[in-house]
């Protein structure tokens, strides 16, 4: 069936000359909202590829609290002495808290004078002239003062420091605090931070919590890092899931994410074995998504952990209450009064209001192939236990389980929630679907959900090329998104939208990646400590695009040629937008680069009405082609003119191959210059 379908593929791409004539009727089509919300783009966040230490949580310095696991030892990486100062890690009998057990000692050695340490942050730091906010504590007797520095790792030349008076006595741990201005800023991101004392007064000092933060995004304190996070408000996102992916089941049962050690100061959060080959932080805590959330306006699908890991361990039947106790205790926390039990803690930590929760997840992807009694047990007990007690505290949740009703593209692996694989949903549950593909598969799937039950698209990317699989996760993912890909991604979105009265939201994964330590090259937005590499993928642009144009329900439409191909289109009203009217298309034609001539006639609409045609095409051709964030090329060539209904209500342009547009009626946002049309 696959290998027909790629030949009617390939089929389509040969008619690519003929023009397409598409009529949209006035009313009709699926009113999107049935579950709570209008259809909206958003992305799903976990901490891989150093996307949330090291990448959208704004913290310079590299292991700052000495954290560790069972699966990553503590140590003194990312430090340097200075003036031959000894570093080691010591386990006090008072250390800073019970969350931090371990600091690192700075003793004189054979140095004198000033000594101490510098910190390489992660791959480097950005300097600039602006407030950089700082803390450590130190425990040891010490009447002198501390100097804080950012300084070149490679001339030594100083930016900026401070002086920071010591509190510093014997036997206690307390904290510094200053805020740091450079004089200069600095032309590459090769850069430390430093902190020295006087050895002559001090000969040896403990350190723990080192923390540097530049300005944030909202200015929140233990906030995000501005250019990352601007660049995913600009796609005009709906939606943040999170906590995401394998992050959210943890290595093992007894090292998942626990929302309770990310809560309040610093120092009470132990950090957390991360799944992706590194310790993280727990900087980015519950609070943190939350005012993310807050901050860009976006709508929370909450992932609550339901008891499997990422080796297949899964819990009990009679062990699981506990853990279905602890996932109403997270709701609570997000959205219950001031006056709940995990409410009032929400208010003590500065937000007495609730947050706003309609969707809730159960779990992640627990049908993988490769845990089959996880799924045994999420469909005969795990997922219904959950599902019970949520519904029953709080019925207006939106239910998520965390499979799709099949996933052609895992061909052999037990998937969705399937009443002929044992497991029958109540009706007002959505599944969620996770497609990895390469751009052909995306397109196969255009209809996909057209005769199915209601899901979230929870994860999706084209990630490998045409003609790589299979197997298919042999190393073959593509080095960034491309333009083929994001086309590819084009067509599915739009086939995801058409069916917006059972899909609530399409989301992007994973979003972040540092292109110093990755695991998963295809993301949204590529980063390294320069901000001035942060470069936003071809597939951005085109998210970005269908979601500052948004559809409040869809239109039925008819076309001259009755089939999809190599056109693809949905069309749809906007109520929220005067009943702007919204056609959105994209031409995938891999074989024959003819243009495809397009009319588009809403039912309705006057001749010589204006409306925007926004166009994505590929400015250097190759389809292959992306992004780069070393070179700063960016492929996407964006046009936007004016078009003119004809006399027959029709609005007809042009698509080149391999191109993406939305056509928009909106009279706010029409753009000034030549009409066409």
């Amino acid at each position: 069936m696959v290998f027909f379908k790629k030949a009617l593929v390939a089929a389509t791409c040969v008619t690519s000359a003929l023009a397409v004539d598409v009529a949209v009727q006035s009313s009709g089509g699926n009113v999107t909202g049935k579950f709570g919300h209008s259809y909206g783009y958003g992305f799903l966040h976990e901490d891989i590829n150093n996307s949330g230490d090291g990448g959208i949580y704004a913290e310079l310095i590299q292991n700052r609290a000495f954290q560790f696991s069972k699966e990553y030892n503590v140590s003194t990486d990312h430090y340097w002495p200075i003036n031959n100062a000894a570093l080691n890690i010591k386990f006090l009998n008072e250390p800073l808290s019970k969350a931090l057990p371990a600091s690192m000692h700075v003793a004189a050695g054979n140095g004198s004078g000033e000594v101490g340490f510098k910190n390489d942050g992660y791959w480097g730091m950005d300097v600039q002239v602006q407030t950089y906010t700082g803390s450590f504590w130190v425990k040891g007797a010490y009447n002198g003062s501390f100097t804080a520095t950012l300084a070149s790792n490679l001339t030594g030349d100083v930016f900026g420091s401070i002086e920071v008076p010591s509190q510093s006595v014997a036997d206690v741990w307390t904290e510094h605090t200053f805020e740091l201005v450079p004089n200069m800023a600095a032309s590459n991101s090769n850069n430390t931070f430093a902190i020295t004392f006087d050895s002559a007064v001090a000969s040896a000092l403990d350190f723990n919590l080192i923390s540097l933060f530049p300005p944030t995004y909202k200015n929140r304190k233990n906030g995000l890092r501005v250019d990352i996070a601007q660049a995913l408000a600009d796609m005009n996102p709906h939606f943040l899931r999170f906590p995401g992916g394998n992050m959210l089941e943890g290595l093992t049962n007894d090292t998942r994410w626990d929302w309770k050690n990310t809560l309040g100061p610093l120092k009470e959060r132990p950090g957390f074995q991360g799944v992706w080959n590194y310790q993280q932080t727990n900087g980015l805590g519950i609070m943190e998504y939350l005012e993310w959330a807050e901050d860009m306006d976006l709508q929370i699908v909450l992932g609550v952990w339901a008891g499997l890991a990422l080796d297949g361990n899964f819990t009990l039947q009679e062990d699981l209450p506990p853990f279905i106790e602890d996932a109403l205790a997270e709701i609570e926390f997000i959205s219950g009064p001031a006056n709940s039990t995990w409410g009032a803690r929400r208010a003590a930590l500065g937000h007495p209001e609730p947050f706003e929760l309609n969707y809730v997840e159960v779990g992640n992807e627990d049908w993988l192939s490769g845990y089959p009694g996880g799924w045994d047990s999420y469909r005969a007990y795990r997922f219904p236990m959950f599902y019970n007690a949520i519904k029953k505290a709080y019925p207006h949740i939106q239910i998520i389980a965390s499979s799709s009703t099949s996933d052609p593209a895992d061909e052999g692996a037990t998937t969705g929630p399937n009443p002929k694989e044992g497991i029958i949903l109540p009706e007002d549950v959505l599944g969620d679907y996770h497609p990895y593909r390469e751009p052909n598969e995306l397109v196969e799937e255009f209809d996909r959900f057209d005769n199915d039950i209601g899901h979230i698209i929870g994860e999706v990317a084209a990630t490998h090329v045409n003609g790589a699989t299979p197997p298919r996760w042999n190393g073959s993912l593509y080095k960034y998104p491309w333009w083929i890909g994001a086309v590819g991604e084009a067509v599915s979105l739009i086939g995801y939208e058409r069916n917006s009265d059972r899909i609530p939201g399409t989301f992007y994964a994973p979003v972040l990646k540092n292109n110093n330590r990755f695991q998963w090259p295809i993301t949204l937005i590529q980063f390294d400590a320069d901000p001035k590499r942060t470069t936003k993928a071809v597939t951005w642009y085109c998210w970005s695009l269908f979601a500052h144009h948004p559809i409040s329900h869809t239109l039925p439409t008819t076309s001259s040629n009755s089939s999809y191909g190599p056109l693809y289109w949905g069309a749809g009203k906007d109520e929220a937008r005067n009943g702007a009217l919204v056609w959105k298309g994209a031409v995938y034609n891999t074989t024959n680069g003819d243009n495809v001539p397009v009319s588009v006639h809403f039912e309705g609409v006057a001749p010589g009405t204006l409306a925007n045609l926004t166009l994505l095409t590929n400015s250097v051709g190759d389809p292959y082609m992306y992004n780069d964030p070393f070179t700063g090329i960016n492929i996407v060539h964006t046009n936007t003119t004016l078009v003119a209904a004809g006399s027959d209500g029709a609005f007809k342009f042009s698509l080149p191959s391999l191109s993406v547009a939305v056509l928009d009626t909106d009279p706010a946002g029409l753009s000034s210059g030549n009409v066409i049309g």
